[in-house]
């Protein structure tokens, strides 16, 4: 009867994961001209497993009504919020891929497949509540991504993308392998309940430095400072249907990882983990803005900004409340649909020719000939600048808020002292294309698909958005005090 309960509780990934594997049949029967019922059938899965999800979301379901398999996952509130960003990060991008491939010619029924697959992995990476779990998650994650950074074969810097992020990633894995191990050696258990209640004393150096190892990891998963030195290279070099995919879906799986592994499996150790997060918080922030100021290629600038953001995403780590928890999710649901808006404004910057446009210099006056379009590429970079009244200054608020409250005020101050260092280079692009002269080099027409998810990402971010402040903050205290349950 357990084992029927556990089956029913990971409804969602078994859908994504039979899914996954007869459209890899398909694909290899039908070959690359079914690359597009491939996409169409991905998308479905996908939003089948959405459905499945949105009413834990929505039940607020903890305790251990949602422990599947022993403790190995954890279908709660919190992981139903962070699954849901990332199936819808997944189909934004499988919607604007068709049209970039085909345009070079490089559009394969694997594509989707593999995108199906690093959602089904991240999936479980943020039910994690076993260290086997969460070692499993990631690396079907990261062995789908390994892939789709090389996947245009013909390109150099698409190569070169995949086999940087191969031999980092390999190098974050043994770090968080070895980390775990240590975990393991000194608590005696793999569950996330058991190391929290074997470390809840004092910390030897063993167990300290096992902890101290998986937060190392987990960095260079959601690119912190300073193991972010990978970021900005598999962003430029990766094609941009896939760089945004990186961007956002697996950003929200490493984030949500994160806060568990912290708050539930080292919970009983906030003092020992709390100054690391500071320190990758701050590091972040401020190495994000200044490595971005120098930028001349709009997807590396992009890369800084996401690094930038992820060390104000951690402020509310660093705070280590359910506000802060709660904070992180909500800034979280707006990262995501800056990300998705701003990578998919970059994918519609083409030439007469229909050849990508990513140096900044070339959008100058953008303005004069394509103003939609530049009047979303300017709210992407004022809401990630944190510029009211645009959605982003919402997410910054939050964590702010919730940093204060919990006694970290000069935390909250350098944050935002530091976010004015990072307004300026969002401006710069702005003015370049508002009061440049006109390149006229941008001048090619954009798809329906990326139109539309440019539209709906645009809207979100808008002012309109605060129609949805209630219902999110409402959704995401519903998912952080599932992380606080055993407090």
């Amino acid at each position: 009867m357990e084992f029927k309960a556990s089956l029913a509780l990971i409804a969602p990934e078994v859908v994504l994961s039979v899914s996954g594997l007869v459209l890899l049949l398909i694909a290899a029967w039908a070959g690359d001209k079914a690359s597009r019922l491939v996409s169409i059938l991905s998308v479905a899965a996908i939003v089948a497993a959405g459905a499945l999800t949105a009413p834990i979301l929505c039940a607020g379901a903890m305790g251990p009504d949602t422990i599947a398999f022993g403790g190995q996952m954890q279908v709660d509130a919190f992981s139903a919020f962070a699954k849901l960003l990332i199936y819808a990060a997944g189909i934004a991008c499988l919607m604007v891929a068709p049209p970039f491939f085909e345009r070079i010619g490089a559009m394969k029924a694997e594509y989707p497949i593999l995108i199906l697959f690093a959602v089904l992995g991240m999936g479980i990476m943020v039910s994690a509540g076993d260290l086997l779990t969460l070692y499993i998650g990631l690396e079907l994650n990261s062995l789908a991504a390994y892939v789709l950074a090389a996947f245009v074969r013909s390109d150099q810097r698409s190569a070169e993308a995949g086999l940087k992020y191969f031999v980092l990633g390999a190098l974050a894995s043994g770090i968080l392998l070895y980390g775990m191990s240590l975990t393991y050696g000194f608590a005696g258990t793999t569950s996330f309940d058991g190391i929290r209640a074997a470390l809840s004393g004092d910390l030897s150096s063993g167990a300290m430095f096992g902890l101290i190892f998986v937060l190392a990891g987990l960095a260079f998963k959601i690119s912190a400072v300073p193991f972010h030195m990978w970021t900005p290279d598999v962003y430029e070099g990766a094609p941009t249907p896939v760089t945004a995919f990186f961007a956002s879906a697996p950003k929200v799986a490493a984030l949500g990882l994160t806060m568990r592994v912290a708050l539930e499996a080292f919970g009983g150790q906030t003092g020992a983990w709390q100054q690391v997060v500071i320190f990758l918080a701050l590091a972040s922030i401020v190495v994000g803005a200044l490595g971005a100021i120098g930028q001349d290629n709009i997807k590396r600038l992009l890369a800084y900004s996401s690094i930038n953001n992820v060390g104000f995403i951690l402020i509310g780590l660093a705070a280590a409340t359910p506000r802060g928890a709660s904070a992180m999710l909500i800034y979280l649901a707006i990262y995501v649909a800056m990300t998705i808006g701003g990578f998919v404004a970059v994918l519609m910057l083409k030439d007469k020719d229909g050849e990508p446009v990513e140096q900044i210099a070339q959008i100058a006056g953008l303005s004069s000939h394509r103003k939609v379009l530049a009047a979303c590429l300017a709210m992407v970079m004022f809401s990630l600048a944190g510029i009211p009244p645009l959605f982003g200054f919402w997410g910054k608020f939050m964590v702010f808020q919730a940093a204060v409250e919990a006694g970290m005020v000069p935390l909250a101050a350098i944050g935002i002292a530091a976010s004015v260092i990072g307004a300026f280079y969002y401006l710069k692009v702005v003015k370049v294309m508002y009061f440049d002269e006109p390149a006229e080099v941008a001048v090619g027409k954009s798809d329906w698909a990326h139109q539309a998810v440019l539209l709906v990402s645009a809207i979100f971010i808008s002012p309109l958005g605060y129609l949805l402040t209630g219902w999110l903050g409402d959704l995401a205290d519903k998912a952080a005090a599932a992380l606080f349950l055993v407090a």
